[in-house]
């Protein structure tokens, strides 16, 4: 069809040019160039057209064509028809200026050392086992396994966790009163308040995010003090509301410090006396470097202690894979939190898993990783004891982070600064005080918490040395 003028100078005092081209009946060229013309504004809101009859002739088309293309554009509310008053363009709003999408912020500096506490070295994660166990454990798996199964968790990983723990960290349990979930923030999600009542007490030092994700559950935390023995349990019995107590007894996070024996026995005597449940965060138990590994508190009484680890820290925090070893009467309770199978780790990864530690592929992992984690807390103390012999570095007997503790004499003042030239040489890391309880009423502690596993070994030197550039200069 050729491109067409139509004089439509008794309306609009000026030719109209429609292209009529393009595929389609004369009728849908027809409708598509009128819309064209209203959507651009050369056909402004109240302008009249031509009777269809005059537009059939000019365009040489028939009329009922003409006609059938009006009533449609009136029928989708391009054009507006009215006895007396002919077809005009519709009257309507002005549709709204396309939204710019918001102006990025510039991306904050990277920094040029990652010393977070928290994060194991990704470059470790062992990539040629961990596929050599999924290729086994899909080979092996049964067809059952990939379909609509177990909100506990495969079979498989449960009896292999199962003995695991019994071996390594002291637990006494067996495969069904473990759930497996999606690490600990999930089981933290799934526990409260479906299952466990708040309020809860926590540490006076934990990690924030933990603490955000219960309040906003609804759930109000209440510091128990801390010091070198580790969480003050026997403040326990004075708190009648709390039923409820979570602790880290292996490794107080993130001051480092083991509980001390009468402590875990007072937690556990408050426990059996008022019917209560202590949960046990086992966030890096594997990792111990110069005393004897402290067993879990589960241990002392299995009906009492909730124990929650996962493998974000000896494995990777990309595996999404933790369990809970549940007393037994709480084991419905949990599955019936955990709800419809979209809330359920992924069973390839279960499965993997399970082959990954029954065929002691984990052991050997969790034994070069801490030897290789060692080297690096000897070589932060050596550079810290030889640079900045003022500062005390604490925390040292296990985990993947260290504390570098000021003078006792320093204040929130002397931390933001030293935190601040460490930011400003370019390492990220994070201040003592960003894990304190804000209600904690103990003496605050001020110093640096140094995760020493994420830089790749040829990194970490260069990483120590800026930091001991950073550090605070003696008196």
């Amino acid at each position: 069809m050729p491109e067409s003028w139509v004089n439509l100078a008794e309306s609009l005092g000026a030719d109209l040019h429609l292209e009529l081209t393009g595929p389609g009946s004369r009728r849908a060229v027809l409708i598509r160039a009128l819309r064209d013309a209203v959507r651009s504004g050369r056909l402004a809101p109240g302008t009249r057209l031509p009777p269809y009859r005059s537009l059939a002739v000019d365009l040489g088309i028939a009329r009922n064509t003409v006609a059938d293309a009006y009533a449609e554009l009136v029928a989708e509310g391009w054009l507006s028809a009215r006895q007396g008053s002919g077809t005009r363009v519709a009257q309507r709003a002005e549709p709204p200026a396309p939204t710019r999408a918001p102006a990025r912020r510039a991306p904050k500096r990277r920094p040029t050392h990652n010393l977070l506490q928290g994060q194991p070295d990704a470059a470790s994660f062992p990539r040629t086992a961990w596929l050599a166990a999924a290729r086994r454990a899909l080979t092996a798996a049964p067809n059952d396994a990939f379909g609509p199964g177990d909100p506990r968790g495969r079979p498989e990983l449960r009896r292999a966790l199962s003995d695991y723990l019994a071996r390594t960290r002291g637990v006494r349990t067996d495969p069904d009163r473990i759930v497996i979930c999606s690490g600990f923030a999930h089981a933290l999600r799934l526990l409260f308040p479906a299952v466990l009542p708040g309020p809860l007490a926590v540490e006076s030092y934990g990690l924030p995010f933990h603490r955000h994700l219960l309040t906003t559950a609804g759930v109000r935390t209440h510091p128990l003090a801390i010091d070198e023995h580790g969480a003050n349990t026997g403040e326990l019995s004075a708190l009648d509301d709390i039923r409820t107590a979570l602790l880290t007894p292996a490794h107080q996070f993130p001051t480092g410090v083991p509980l001390h024996p009468d402590r875990r026995a007072a937690a556990i005597n408050w426990a059996r006396a008022t019917g209560s449940y202590l949960l046990e965060d086992d966030y890096d138990g594997e990792f111990r470097y110069d005393r004897k590994p402290v067993g879990a508190l589960q241990g002392l009484d299995p009906e009492r202690v909730l124990h929650l680890g996962s493998v974000s820290k000896s494995l990777s925090p990309a595996v999404r894979l933790g369990w809970m070893v549940l007393p037994g009467r709480l084991v419905d309770a949990v599955l019936e939190a955990k709800g419809e199978r979209e809330a359920w780790a992924g069973v390839t990864d279960q499965l993997t898993l399970a082959e990954f530690i029954t065929s002691g592929a984990y052991d050997r992992h969790i034994r070069r990783m801490r030897q290789r984690y060692r080297r690096r807390r000897d070589q932060l103390v050596d550079a810290v004891t030889a640079q900045a012999p003022h500062l005390t570095v604490t925390g040292i007997s296990a985990g993947l982070h260290a504390v570098l503790q000021l003078p006792h004499d320093a204040s929130e003042s002397d931390e933001g600064t030293a935190l601040r030239a460490a930011h400003w040489q370019g390492l990220a890391l994070d201040a003592l005080s960003d894990y304190r309880h804000p209600d904690a009423t103990m003496p605050p502690r001020h110093g640096l918490v140094i995760g020493y596993a994420t830089p790749s070994d040829s990194a970490f030197p260069a990483a120590l040395e800026t930091l001991c550039r950073a550090l605070p200069p003696g008196a």
